[in-house]
């Protein structure tokens, strides 16, 4: 259900109609074009309305308007950068981001019953505990270049293609080819040069830039998608550069977000990416969620529903009841979206503490974009256990090989991934400070 699902069901209603009689030779296309006409001077006018001065005092979109308007935080966790220990945690947070993704693909956006139908028919445990034995639609493409069932148990040889992961490694080339200092404009350029396609938000920033609208237009042209999870799942890169160091991984995030993004958009992918910087340096994830909130500020709207969903923790009981009280909080709200997702994932690091396998079957049974929510929750988890804490079941079918699709690059080996995570965290960290490429 949508905020405004009268709209649509009126809509569809009169579509009906406009084709029955149609088909009976009614002339009905004048009148059609004049609804369109209206609709479309309506969306170009609610485009163009501004936010109250209040509400854009609470959510800013420049950095430094974000960081004034931020609590205090311990922005910095580690006092130096540690090679070895690094390592093993990148690794886990990968593989763990990775399992969850895994899971979570073939049951994308399903209802939670649907989902507990596919675990009876298959004789799997709900939450799932293993990949998925069998899939729904198994020849279906995803991304051009997976079917549906490579994500099933039976069939997995390597990490199958996914968005989530893709723009992981799309980070790692950003932070290669331009450096800690990449600008706003270069993450432009790199989308250019390397994503054939995209989702939502980023379809639209895409499609700008190909026009040649500028980067400093072109999330927000023509996009009602700006706080969707578009940005959020494009965290991961941006903590794993900055490990330990949530304040610098929220502003590389910033950068990355900002060129499709806007307000609770922006905030997602700089929360997380703190988060899982944090969750280098500490044991509990649901802490590394707590410091996280230290970089976004403090009266938006997805500061007050990860407070919400960090105070509910410890009294949720399984995925049926995290799933309830969201429904509940965010009744109406896109299912893609930023903030509901966000207290998914704190609800499944809840229901999981430092049990990878109870964080990412949990968070995918209770739904919504639960391919974006398990591969987030996975890399928190992930990065405060370390590789030894990720279950061999889970990352043996990868046999350390990734799929992707960008462009000229549609394979990376997972050595190869932590082996150069490593060497742009220690660029970063050589850093010793600000290293912004901001061209606010």
């Amino acid at each position: 259900m949508g905020y405004f699902d009268t709209l649509r069901k009126t809509g569809d209603w009169l579509n009906l109609w406009a084709e029955l009689r149609h088909e009976q030779g009614v002339r009905v296309g004048p009148k059609i074009d004049r609804i369109v006409r209206q609709m479309d001077k309506l969306a170009k006018e609610l485009e163009r309305t501004r936010r109250s001065p209040a509400m854009a005092r609470r959510e800013p979109n420049s950095l430094d308007e974000i960081r004034e308007a931020r609590p205090a935080g311990p922005r910095l966790l580690w006092s130096r950068f540690d090679p070895k220990a690094y390592a093993d945690r990148v690794e886990g947070a990968w593989l763990a981001r990775a399992a969850g993704c895994t899971l979570g693909a073939p049951v994308e956006g399903w209802p939670v019953a649907s989902m507990e139908e596919l675990a009876a028919y298959a004789g799997a445990k709900m939450p799932p505990t293993d990949y998925w034995p069998l899939v729904a639609n198994p020849q279906r493409m995803r991304y051009n270049l997976s079917r549906t069932a490579d994500y099933a148990r039976p069939n997995l040889k390597h990490v199958p293609v996914d968005d989530d992961l893709t723009y992981t490694l799309l980070g790692l080339l950003i932070l290669e080819d331009y450096g800690p200092g990449f600008t706003i404009e270069e993450v432009g350029k790199a989308w250019l040069k390397y994503l054939p396609m995209a989702c939502t938000a980023e379809h639209v920033t895409l499609e700008n830039l190909k026009k040649g609208v500028s980067w400093r237009l072109a999330g927000q042209t023509g996009n009602p998608f700006m706080e969707w999870i578009g940005a959020d799942i494009r965290s991961d890169p941006w903590g794993y550069a900055a490990p330990g160091w949530p304040e610098m991984a929220a502003e590389l995030a910033w950068r990355d977000a900002i060129l499709s993004h806007r307000y609770n958009g922006i905030y997602g992918e700089m929360y997380f990416s703190a988060v899982i910087a944090a969750a280098f340096a500490v044991d509990d994830p649901l802490e590394a969620c707590r410091i996280g909130l230290t970089e976004i500020p403090r009266k938006c709207r997805l500061a007050a529903d990860v407070a919400w969903a960090l105070k509910q923790a410890p009294k949720v009981k399984d995925y049926h009841h995290g799933r309830a009280l969201v429904d509940a909080r965010f009744a109406g709200m896109s299912h893609v979206h930023t903030n509901n997702n966000a207290a998914l994932v704190i609800f499944g690091l809840a229901l999981g503490g430092r049990d990878v396998t109870k964080v990412i079957g949990n968070t995918v049974a209770m739904g919504m974009d639960n391919d974006c929510t398990g591969a987030t929750a996975g890399s928190i988890v992930g990065a405060a256990v370390g590789k030894k804490g990720v279950p061999a079941r889970w990352t043996k079918p990868f046999r350390g090989k990734v799929r992707t699709y960008l462009n000229g690059h549609e394979w990376f080996t997972i050595p190869d991934i932590v082996r150069r995570f490593g060497t742009v965290a220690k660029a970063v960290w050589n850093t010793g400070g600000c290293c912004c490429g901001c061209e606010s």
